[in-house]
């Protein structure tokens, strides 16, 4: 079944558990104190829009795009399941959320992610994203990498 991706609500019950798998995962490779998380419910707040992919219905798959100033904004919370990495979804997710900033108007799209999640950076790289300093208000810590693409 082909796999479809739509800006959906965080706070639905299967898209919960999605997210804890993505925090699970990421303070697996990060101590927490440098894990940047935003929660299910500030990522349904109404300066971020969530893309869900699902497979037959089933939420494999997400990334957000969280609305800055100065016409910046922000990749956040990607993450797809282990068992559907490799296809494709996070790049598609990617996407939509670069179309969705460029279509807001949005000049500039950063991100920070994992010193440890090389398949992230690939996702990223082949994606157009550069890597940059510190973004945002992000300290460097030595667990980030910063990447950022003009639009």
């Amino acid at each position: 079944m082909a796999v479809t991706i739509a800006a959906e609500s965080p706070l639905q019950d299967d898209v919960r558990p999605l997210i804890a798998e993505l925090n699970a995962y990421l303070l697996s490779i990060t101590p927490p104190e440098f894990c940047s998380h935003m929660t299910v419910e500030q990522m349904a707040g109404s300066d971020t829009t969530v893309f869900v992919g699902r497979d037959g219905g089933r939420a494999v798959a997400c990334g957000a795009l969280r609305r800055d100033t100065g016409g910046v904004s922000e990749v956040k919370r990607m993450y797809t399941v282990p068992s559907s990495q490799g296809q494709g979804i996070g790049g598609r997710i990617l996407a939509e959320i670069e179309a969705l900033a460029r279509e807001e108007g949005f000049t500039r799209l950063v991100l920070e992610t994992g010193h440890a999640h090389e398949p992230a950076w690939h996702v990223y790289e082949r994606a157009g994203f550069t890597r940059c300093g510190p973004v945002l208000d992000y300290p460097d810590t030595g667990y980030s990498v910063f990447y950022e693409k003009l639009l």
